[in-house]
């Protein structure tokens, strides 16, 4: 008689904020800016958007005005192209944020034959070069909807990969898989995960923020403590600020433009060095 097969264990771990510090959208942005693939006017409206997103938590219109703002962002814009600037910009900004303890977590993961995946709301391209490059089984992440001659529509291909959509999404790759969610681990520093923690047995809380943090020590959940390590955030916003500093930066960046016209990201950065001091 054959022993019984052994459920399929998976971690899944978040993104912005549990394997970087800030925003991977933002840091994208700021990549495509200096490639001149945005205007200073693009980059504080999806500042903005992130900003009322990032107060209002999961409240409809900070979710509405985040969405929004990213798709106008990309519509219209060629997939192939921005694939190909998102692969250099995660190498180049994205990958070195990347906490050193996170990837050793990966690591024992994958080496107990565990399979690892990313679950953000990042755009799934985005969240897909993330994961192969941390050597991770795939990534789950926000689908935008692309035209048959491979552009952008401005429209999504179901919901933002946010709150109970993470964990809708996680229930079905671990059926695909032969997963047991009640074998798995996942990890996330905001209680917008809260649906997806829930529904592992193993949940991980990284660097949360304080109802997070409460919730893992009533329930004797990991807490894993890695802001000591973290290095400048995004466009040199202290991570503290949140998304009064976006808003801030967006208009600092306009103010620095208008006045001496220069295109040059290291003039932006010293306008933003001036609103954090």
């Amino acid at each position: 008689m054959n022993p019984p097969k052994k459920p399929q264990r998976a971690a899944f771990f978040d993104l912005d904020k549990t394997l970087i510090p800030g925003s991977s959208l933002f840091l994208l942005a700021r990549g495509l800016y200096e490639r001149d693939m945005f205007r200073v006017r693009d980059i504080m409206q999806f500042a903005f958007g992130q900003a009322v997103y990032r107060l209002g938590g999961e409240r409809r219109r900070g979710m509405d005005m985040s969405r929004e703002s990213t798709l106008e962002f990309v519509t219209g814009r060629s997939q192939a192209e921005l694939a190909e600037w998102g692969r250099e910009i995660v190498e180049e900004r994205i990958l070195p944020l990347v906490y050193e303890d996170i990837v050793s977590v990966i690591d024992g993961h994958r080496d107990k034959g565990e399979l690892t995946f990313l679950v953000t709301a990042a755009p799934i391209e985005l969240a897909g070069t993330v994961a192969e490059e941390l050597g991770m089984t795939g990534a789950i992440g926000t689908i935008s909807e692309i035209d048959s001659a491979g552009y952008y529509t401005g429209r999504l291909v179901g919901e933002v990969m946010h709150g109970a959509a993470k964990a809708k999404a996680v229930a079905e790759v671990a059926a695909e898989h032969g997963i047991e969610l009640g074998e798995c681990a996942a990890y996330s520093d905001s209680t917008n995960d809260l649906p997806l923690l829930e529904s592992v047995g193993f949940p991980h809380a990284v660097n949360p923020e304080h109802e997070l943090r409460r919730m893992a020590m009533s329930n004797g959940w990991p807490i894993h403590e890695l802001r000591t390590r973290r290095r400048a955030l995004l466009v040199g916003i202290p991570a503290g600020l949140g998304g009064a500093a976006l808003i801030g930066s967006g208009i600092a960046i306009g103010m620095a433009v208008e006045r001496r016209r220069r295109s040059s990201f290291g003039t932006l950065e010293r306008a933003l060095d001036r609103v954090r001091r």
